[in-house]
């Protein structure tokens, strides 16, 4: 490998993807950077893309005064036709490295539900042990209420019918409370809400919490989103794809 590199020099694509490698693999925190709500106690993260490349092993191995990630939620789709270029090795390798993984797809909302829900389906594979597939939800992008809602029914129906699994719906606090509401009550909630000293401010129960955008983890290069999960270890084990 070293000596492909080499022959190849320090401007070539291969060696520019080895460095992102080599720099996410001997990045090494001291702290998490953040302030945790450590009233709650399986932690966990959710990458993409803007991660780059990581060692999982790091990520898993990290303790903190006490303090370790059970799980991670990594983007997996955009709309109809855009797949992360790191979801298939963040994937595996997130598993391997004895992490909890779930798959999550970005929804555009002025594209068909049921076409991304079919190509959220074709690029993922579930395993047992895994999280429940999740819905990102968070741009309106000129579409009306009623449409936005009924293309995000149409995903969340269709995956849940293919794969015998509620899906977990992700968005923030506002959007919630501004543009779904009663309709997705019924949904497990990951919801984003930064800032906050115990738990999310939003009027129905949740699931998970991402706390913060700012996070610092070994073995990833850059800030990196926690997030919490709601409950005890029996609760967690009970989510989990049997």
């Amino acid at each position: 490998m070293l000596i492909a590199i080499a022959f190849l020099g320090t401007g070539s694509w291969l060696y520019t993807e080895w460095r992102q490698y080599q720099r996410a693999l001997h990045s090494r925190f001291p702290e998490i950077g953040i302030a945790m709500p450590a009233h709650h106690t399986i932690h966990g993260i959710d990458v993409s893309r803007y991660q780059r490349y990581i060692s999982w092993p790091a990520v898993s191995a990290m303790n903190v005064f006490g303090i370790r990630l059970g799980f991670c939620f990594i983007k997996a789709t955009r709309g109809t036709g855009h797949t992360d270029p790191h979801f298939s090795r963040n994937w595996k390798k997130s598993k391997q490295a004895g992490l909890v993984r779930g798959a999550y797809h970005y929804f555009i909302s002025t594209q068909s539900g049921l076409e991304q829900a079919r190509y959220f389906l074709r690029v993922t594979r579930f395993s047992q042990g895994d999280l429940p597939p999740v819905l990102d939800l968070e741009e309106v992008k000129g579409v009306s209420v009623s449409q936005l809602r009924k293309e995000a029914l149409v995903w969340l129906t269709t995956v849940e019918s293919a794969t015998g699994i509620r899906p977990i719906l992700y968005t923030n606090v506002g959007f919630y409370q501004q543009y779904l509401g009663r309709a997705f009550d019924g949904y497990p909630l990951w919801v984003a809400h930064y800032y906050q000293p115990r738990q999310p401010s939003i009027g129905r129960g949740w699931t998970f919490w991402q706390h913060s955008d700012a996070g610092r983890v070994n073995g990833i290069e850059g800030p990196v989103d926690f997030n919490v999960f709601n409950g005890d270890s029996s609760a967690f084990r009970r989510i989990l794809i049997p």
